[in-house]
C-alpha cells in the first residue's frame, strides 16, 4: 500500500505541477473558411481555452481543399488564420501564459509581433518576434498556392503574458500552430515533458503492483 500511495503522490505531483497553459496549440481547424475566429476557443466550438480574437480575425482553408487560401505547405491540415486590419489584430489570454509563445508564419512584409502581459496590448513588454517577407522563398512540395514557405518563431519571456499583437500583419501573412507555453510551434518545452514522464512513471509503476497484487 505505500508503494501505490507514492505512485499516486508522483503523479498528482506532475499533473499540479502543469500550469493549465503549459503547452497550448491553435491550429485553428474547424473554424471554416472565411469565419471569424473570435470567440472559437472561448467557450465556441472549439477547445474552450479562454482564448478571444479581436473581430476582424478570420480563418481560411487552404484552396486545395475547397477553401479560399492562397497558402500551401501549410504546418498542420488545411486551415491557417489572419487578420484584416492591423489596428485590431490582438488576442487575449485572460488566464496568462508564461515560458514561451511561437507559431508558424508566412509572409509578405516585414512585421513585428508583441507579447504584452496586459489585456489589450497593455501593459509591459514582454518579447517581440521580427517577422521577414518570406512568403515564397525555397518553396518545395505542394505546388499550388502563393504563400509556400512557413517559418517557425518564438520568443522566451519572464513574467505572465496576456495578450499578443499582430499589428503590421493584416491581409499579408498567415499564421498556424500558434503555441502558448513554448518557444518552438507545437512542442512543450524539456522540463514539461519531464514533469509528464514522472506523471506516467506513477501511472505505469501502480498498474504493475496491481496486477502483482492480483
Amino acid at each position: 500500500m505505500r508503494f501505490l500511495k507514492t505512485a499516486l503522490a508522483a503523479a498528482a505531483l506532475a499533473a499540479t505541477a502543469l500550469p493549465a497553459s503549459a503547452v497550448i496549440v491553435l491550429d485553428f481547424e474547424g473554424v471554416g473558411n472565411l469565419n471569424p475566429v473570435g470567440n472559437f476557443y472561448n467557450g465556441g466550438a472549439g477547445t474552450n481555452y479562454g482564448i478571444q480574437f479581436s473581430n476582424d480575425t478570420l480563418a481560411v482553408v487552404d484552396a486545395d481543399d475547397g477553401g479560399s487560401g492562397n497558402f500551401a505547405n501549410e504546418p498542420s491540415s488545411n486551415t491557417i488564420m489572419f487578420f484584416l486590419n492591423a489596428n485590431n489584430a490582438v488576442l487575449n489570454f485572460a488566464a496568462g501564459f508564461t515560458t514561451g509563445f511561437s507559431f508558424f508564419y508566412t509572409s509578405s512584409t516585414a512585421a513585428t509581433v508583441n507579447v504584452y502581459d496586459g489585456l489589450n496590448a497593455t501593459g509591459n513588454l514582454l518579447g517581440s518576434l521580427n517577422l521577414n517577407a518570406q512568403f515564397n522563398q525555397n518553396c518545395s512540395g505542394d505546388p499550388t498556392g502563393g504563400f509556400c514557405n512557413w517559418t517557425a518563431v518564438g520568443v522566451a519571456f519572464a513574467g505572465t503574458a496576456k495578450s499578443i499583437d499582430f499589428g503590421g500583419t493584416a491581409n499579408q501573412t498567415g499564421f498556424d500552430d500558434i503555441t502558448f507555453g513554448s518557444v518552438t510551434p507545437g512542442v512543450p518545452e524539456p522540463s514539461t515533458y519531464a514533469l509528464m514522464a514522472l506523471g506516467l512513471a506513477g501511472v505505469g509503476f501502480l498498474g504493475r503492483r496491481r496486477r502483482r497484487a492480483d
